[in-house]
């Protein structure tokens, strides 16, 4: 079956999802007007859509879990409340995240697809065939001026759950995601209060007001590179074993580094899938390519900020260079320069970024990671398959639709074991089906 063929029978097989019912929940007690400056980590991501999280539950009474989901949730916002409320400009056109008890708080609605099991879409590859079951694809954060910074929605299976979260990415990144989604569930299991309350000084970690008089709406930005229809992708799963990570990672390590510090299993898969992917695209020795990963920066800053800090304390770290040098060059020249750029962004590097950032601000589209890229969200040290709300441990963890493009990689905890990894990658149709076949990267040689 031919790349486009395999693209349009993906999108014909939408689970067909029914909503049929809304509500709003606040936090459980009154708190007041509390209101918090967005700051120079948060705001370029003003134009990425939604930041949308999808979790697979098995259990019999549909009714019962949503129940404590929602007796949860109202829990958890008296400490996680700035998800419950909106963003506004204030005087000066300095974006702020502000809740007070007259707003109507998480948007949730409950919807049935209930002719579809768990089993069923454990294993689907393409994330816009569940694109029903997940809220606000295609909403970008901005418009969190006037909708709800966190939507959520509860579908009935036939033998479960399906949660699917919309979280606005311009108040929050991975790390707070899913310390909010473990502190839901502790609640959930009966806990009175969150274990580790979330930090939410974000101006400790940068004071900078920054006003924002730029066009928000990006169809009246300037054109951002070639101009034409934007490329078909595919989008698959490759699920690497504890064996095979650590078989990746020894094989590179056989020779050490320049720095003679060992490559982590990190940037060993990182190295892995980029010299894959550009084989796969197979790119010309003098095209460029880039290498993106959105770095955790709560211990890069100073003073440090606090693992529970909540916000966005991310920033894209690039490893540029041109294919020919990857195919060249042993595999552990792409991983010394993944290696190098990431210990390297330290306090210094991040200041001199936000500096350079504020005395010219751009909001960047979410596409906007570099030519040729391979771009990393997400980590496999987020414990995404601890969150058991009281009815187990999800089936199956995925990312939405938004903010995918050529080159976009989520990487996850894997179910199967401690050591495993989940690849989600999106990818030009034409350049997947050349990786589907790679027995090197699929580790069949």
């Amino acid at each position: 079956m031919a790349a486009d063929q395999v693209v349009k029978k993906e999108e014909d097989e939408v689970v067909k999802v029914s909503v049929h019912g809304k509500s709003h929940i606040m936090p459980t007690k009154k708190l007041g007007r509390r209101e918090c400056q967005l700051i120079t980590f948060d705001l370029p991501y003003l134009a990425f859509y939604y930041n949308q999280k999808l979790l697979f539950y098995k259990g019999p009474d549909f009714e019962d879990m949503v129940g404590r989901l929602k007796d949860g949730l109202g829990v958890v916002l008296e400490e996680f409340y700035q998800l419950a409320g909106k963003l506004e400009k204030d005087e000066d056109g300095v974006f702020k995240v502000v809740y007070d008890d007259e707003m109507e708080g998480v948007e949730v609605l409950e919807a049935s697809a209930d002719q579809i099991s768990v089993s069923d879409l454990t294993d689907v590859e393409c994330t816009s065939m569940m694109k029903d079951m997940v809220p606000y694809t295609q909403v970008l954060n901005f418009e969190g001026l006037h909708k709800p910074l966190l939507v959520l929605q509860f579908t009935k299976l036939r033998d479960g759950l399906a949660l699917g979260c919309a979280f606005n990415h311009a108040i929050l990144d991975g790390t707070s995601t899913w310390h909010f989604m473990t502190s839901w569930a502790e609640i959930c299991n009966g806990a009175d209060s969150v274990s580790v309350p979330p930090f939410l000084e974000r101006t400790k970690a940068r004071k900078t007001r920054v006003k924002l008089d730029l066009p928000l709406n990006p169809a009246a930005a300037p054109p951002n590179g070639t101009a034409g229809p934007p490329p078909l992708l595919r989008e698959r799963i490759f699920r690497f074993s504890e064996s095979q990570i650590n078989q990746i990672k020894s094989t590179l390590n056989k020779t050490p580094s320049d720095g003679s510090k060992p490559f982590s299993t990190f940037q060993s898969l990182s190295t892995h899938v980029w010299l894959a992917v550009t084989r796969a695209r197979q790119l010309k020795p003098e095209d460029v390519t880039v290498y993106t990963v959105f770095a955790d920066c709560r211990k890069r800053v100073d003073p440090p900020m606090p693992e529970s800090y909540f916000g966005n304390l991310i920033q894209a770290i690039f490893t540029v260079t041109a294919a020919g040098l990857l195919y060249a060059n042993p595999p552990e020249f792409a991983a010394a320069m993944i290696q190098k750029a990431i210990v390297t962004h330290d306090a210094k590097v991040i200041n001199k970024r936000n500096d350079d950032w504020e005395s010219n601000p751009i909001i960047f589209q979410f596409k906007d990671a570099g030519v040729n890229c391979v771009a990393v969200g997400s980590s496999p040290r987020f414990k995404v398959y601890d969150v058991d709300f009281g009815f187990g441990k999800p089936e199956r963890v995925r990312s939405g639709s938004n903010n995918r493009f050529d080159g976009m990689v989520y990487l996850y905890q894997g179910k199967t074991g401690v050591g495993s990894i989940d690849m989600e990658i999106s990818l030009e149709a034409g350049a997947m089906e050349k990786l589907e076949k790679d027995k090197e990267f699929l580790m069949e040689v």
